[in-house]
């Protein structure tokens, strides 16, 4: 008897392509099954894409390694025969008389012949739609059991124009796929168009009675005092009987010390006649006053285990299921005063302040591990919306259950671009996919994947433009509101909510979101689907912070600069692609970068734009080399992310209600638009967006030099004060202001005093500013914002000598340990001259937020759930307590300097300790989590930095600091 569930079959797969395989299905699948991975065979990756496999048996080159895509023949001139692979596994299953099996295919590029055992079934086309194969019948009698699936491309893979462009020459628009891979403005083609099994595959047993999509939904009364859990679920009887069923619900919570309690538990009985397929929709389920589900920032994070399970009389327990549920309500509308769509959560307003996705890795090498990852980098921007653009992914529910965990607002599009469905050069597909009703079971397939998420904020029709009427009419109307959540008007005014006795939300398609047509419209941008977002180069830092900066209310894309880490150039590129820009002065005096050939392909942003800003790295003075210029270009990357979402904040409810960034980080190994690499690490700009987008937070317009404060809380701040330091390269303070008894309004900017130091007498050229907002009883730091600065058209040359100068510093390690997992608090102090007697900020003692506690939701998986995420463990067992206590597990390091000054830009590194290291080789560990990083500390000042990182088998983790003034690499652990 098989176990009821799932099991993944995510190991133990070869592939060959299908022109070297001279055996048909019917016989890979009785007496020619592949032995292992012997020519033409190889081991395969799947979930994964054919291209991934032939990279990771060294078949062809890595192709996001320097030009090496070049060597990698595109499907437009191999054929798509090139790409049609075979895929092959086993699998052992035995079920008893009364049980059933299905092959799920959650989703494969683009279409598929499966053979299980010499049984031929067909998966038809499309890349967004999961496929449900009963194999009760062909099992082998042993419960050794053979797969083989040839898989074929896309029916339109497109061609590469001399030119490249947005979309290739657009024909992969014809085919529901994703539409990236014919490269972009970001990305270089990829040569397979992602055919494969790109999503899991797996077996799952049931007894006679199958659970198929449920979906949850909350309605919520009297101020989200009353609540009310709807429930509907699809049931199949798949036996030749009538099925007397008990269908049970559950909810639980989990407490302190991964103890559960039972909130809910309701049983009802019901009869299905043989071969039937029945909706069935519970009796809501009454909460009062349960934990809401809040998004990043606002709030915790709060999610309940549901669980569906049906018992059939005769049998036991038939299915199972169950998802983790957030109770929180969406609302959304075009804001009055602003033009701009206005997101409340929970009847909060939120101000929106994200970033774009295209996807987490460009050839499908897709992990729950890496979007763990990418998410909680997210969180840890103080981001709280993500938009999964239109020429991507339709994302998968791992992606969606981080996003719960880490409280990402999510906009999800449906694969239509304005550059490949009727508005790109040359204009293509006017009409979008060939077939439409693919299309839209593709959308409706998509929607039951994913609803049952609290992250999931809404669904867009598409990138810069609208489906077509057809597709666009279908789907308003399956995406329509129900009443319940459609009293929350355009005007932004509650009407009556709808009674309990109306149509039960759960039995619509979804309810529960908005749709909005396209990118460009409905609040975004200008409305009207004019191509009113952007702009995607280098500003000036103040320019954010004008008022003619951009004229509408939400910027769905607006983008900039990208440069990594020099360690990274030297791990993703040949020596030849170390050169750094050559700058070409124009007759104007404006500077043009002139890349070398590896980064112009890797799509390399310059930060200089010829006849509207100057280079911004030049500020700094000439680069001598590839280590300097990269971090210089840090310096530029946090100036301007932080310009832009303080810039963006400054106007918060006066101007704008939203912002999106073009684009947080890169699917491949590229050179613009990113916080953080391929590689997982994090660029400056990662911590400049980290710093503006607190929720609360202090902060100097450019524009204006006023200080404000931005509070983006439901609460006021009351008796707070901003300590403002300036100090100068002497390591002197020659401006000090205390504005104490402040209070600040919930959800407000507040202008507080203009700066007066570079209008006062003899300014120094370059200097540097310390604000802090902080609470005047305990002088906890909510909010903590360094500057460097200089004055009107002047630049930072005078930084360069600066690096000579050497500052002292005392870090404080301990190191704590769980298996893997380190997590390190590190105490780093500028001890270049004692702490200012006037100032009891210097420790730096940050307010706790939400997001610093215990508890690590990450670790809270479902129980067996339908969406395939499984409880490893409950509580996250914080690491700090498997530390001894003895004082030689804290470590002292000292870096001495005779100078007095700020120690500038300070930035660790993770590295794996190798005594045969091998110059340019890499030995980053990553990824890293950070609390902060590339932070500077004026004279007595000290920061508390947390670190935390898994380390491979075998190898020891050595942690350096760098900075301005500290050159190579220091241990200090």
């Amino acid at each position: 008897m098989a176990k009821i569930g799932k099991v993944l079959l995510d190991s133990g797969w070869l592939a060959a392509r299908s022109t070297e395989v001279d055996l048909t299905g019917i016989q890979l699948t009785t007496t020619h099954a592949p032995s292992g991975p012997d020519s033409p065979w190889m081991e395969a990756s799947v979930p994964g894409t054919v291209l991934g496999t032939l990279v990771k048996n060294k078949v062809v080159p890595d192709p996001f390694y320097g030009l090496e895509n070049e060597a990698i023949i595109d499907i437009a001139d191999s054929g798509r025969e090139h790409y049609t692979f075979w895929f092959f596994t086993t699998f052992e299953c035995k079920l008893s008389g009364n049980q059933h099996l299905d092959l799920n295919f959650r989703a494969v590029n683009y279409s598929a012949e499966v053979y299980v055992n010499g049984h031929q079934k067909l998966l038809p086309a499309g890349m967004f739609r999961r496929h449900c194969l009963d194999v009760t019948d062909i099992l082998s009698p042993n419960g050794h059991n053979l797969l083989a699936v040839l898989v074929h491309p896309p029916d339109h893979p497109g061609r590469i124009p001399p030119r490249g462009g947005q979309g290739g020459d657009h024909e992969i628009g014809k085919d529901v796929a994703t539409q990236y891979v014919e490269g972009w403005d970001w990305i270089a083609p990829i040569r397979d168009r992602n055919t494969g099994i790109w999503d899991e595959v797996s077996i799952y047993a049931t007894g006679p009675v199958k659970i198929v999509d449920p979906h949850l939904v909350a309605t919520f009364y009297d101020g989200y005092k009353r609540v009310y859990l709807h429930a509907t679920t699809e049931l199949e009887n798949r036996s030749a009987w009538v099925a007397e069923c008990n269908l049970n619900i559950q909810v639980t919570s989990e407490l302190e010390g991964g103890i559960f309690m039972v909130e809910h538990l309701q049983t009802q009985h019901v009869s299905i006649t043989a071969g039937q397929r029945l909706q069935f929709t519970f009796p809501a389920l009454f909460f009062y006053k349960p934990n809401l589900w809040w998004p990043n920032g606002m709030g915790k994070q709060s999610l309940y285990n549901v669980s569906i399970s049906v018992d059939v009389k005769g049998y036991r327990e038939s299915d199972s299921w169950s998802q983790l549920f957030g109770f929180r309500k969406i609302e959304s509308y075009i804001d009055s005063a602003t033009g701009g769509r206005l997101f409340k959560v929970n009847g909060q307003p939120i101000f929106i302040r994200g970033g774009n996705w295209i996807l987490s890795d460009g050839l499908l090498r897709l992990s729950r591990r890496r979007y763990q990852t990418d998410i909680k980098f997210h969180a840890d921007m103080n981001l709280n919306m993500i938009r999964c653009w239109g020429g991507g992914l339709a994302e998968r529910p791992e992606f969606y259950h981080y996003c719960d965990v880490y409280g990402l607002l999510v906009w999800q599009e449906f694969w239509i671009t304005g550059d490949v469905d009727g508005r790109g050069d040359p204009v293509s597909n006017p009409n979008g996919p060939l077939d439409h009703e693919l299309f839209l079971l593709c959308a409706r397939d998509t929607v039951k994947l994913l609803r049952n998420h609290p992250s999931l904020a809404l669904w867009v029709g598409g990138n810069e433009q609208v489906p077509p009427p057809d597709i666009n009419d279908a789907l308003k109307n399956d995406l329509k509101l129900h009443p319940h959540f459609e009293n929350f008007q355009e005007s932004g005014k509650y009407v009556q909510e709808s009674s309990l006795d109306s149509e039960d939300p759960s039995q619509y398609l979804d309810g529960t979101r908005v749709y909005i047509p396209g990118s460009m419209w409905d609040g975004f941008a200008n409305g009207k689907g004019d191509f009113t977002d952007g702009p995607y180069e280098i500003q000036y830092p103040e320019s954010f912070f004008k008022d003619n900066f951009y004229k509408y209310g939400f910027n769905p894309e607006v983008g900039s600069v990208g440069m990594p880490v020099a360690d990274t150039i030297r791990a993703t590129m040949p020596p030849e692609g170390w050169h750094i820009p050559l700058f070409k002065k124009h007759p104007d005096g404006y500077v043009e970068e002139i890349p070398n050939p590896i980064w112009e392909y890797h799509k390399y942003i310059p930060y200089s734009k010829p006849g509207k800003v100057h280079n911004q790295i030049l500020l700094y003075g000439t680069p001598k080399d590839l280590d300097d210029f990269c971090l210089k270009a840090q310096l530029v990357n946090y100036i301007q992310y932080r310009a832009l979402l303080e810039g963006w904040t400054s106007y918060m409810w006066s101007k704008y209600t939203g912002v999106l960034i073009w684009k947080n980080q890169n699917p491949w190994t590229g050179l613009r638009g990113q916080f953080y690499d391929h590689l997982l690490d994090q660029t400056a700009g990662f911590y400049g967006c980290r710093t503006a987008a607190e929720p609360i937070h202090v902060q100097l317009n450019l524009a204006t030099y006023f200080i404000e404060v931005i509070n983006t809380l439901s609460e006021e701040l009351s008796d707070v004060a901003i300590e403002c330091s300036v100090w100068d390269m002497e390591g002197m303070c020659p401006y000090y202001k205390v504005y104490e008894k402040l209070s600040i309004p919930p959800k407000k900017v507040v202008p507080i005093v203009e700066m007066k130091y570079p209008k006062s007498k003899n300014p120094k050229p370059v200097y540097f500013l310390l604000l802090k907002l902080y609470t005047a009883s305990d002088y906890g730091i909510l909010s903590r914002n360094f500057y460097w600065l200089h004055l009107p058209d002047g630049d930072y040359k005078l930084l360069e000598p600066y690096k000579k100068n050497r500052i002292p510093l005392k870090i404080i390690s301990k190191a704590f340990l769980k298996g893997s997992t380190y997590e390190m608090e590190m105490h780093v102090q500028n001890v270049s001259k004692e702490p200012d007697s006037k100032s009891l900020t210097f420790k730096n003692t940050f307010v706790a937020r939400l997001s610093d506690g215990d508890f690590d939701t990450a670790s809270v998986e479902p129980l067996n759930s339908g969406t395939e995420l499984k409880r490893d463990s409950t509580l996250f067992q914080r690491i700090f307590r498997h530390f001894s206590g003895e004082t030689n597990d804290l470590k002292v390091t000292e870096i001495n300097g005779a100078n007095v000054g700020v120690a500038f830009f300070l930035h660790f590194s993770v590295h794996a300790s190798k005594t045969d290291h091998k110059e340019g080789e890499d030995t980053r560990i990553l990824p890293v989590h950070y609390s902060d990083n590339y932070f500077s500390l004026v004279p007595g000042e000290s920061m508390p930095i947390k670190i935390s990182f898994e380390v491979p088998p075998g190898v020891t983790p050595r942690i350096t600091l760098q900075g301005w003034n500290y050159h190579g690499f220091h241990t200090v652990f």
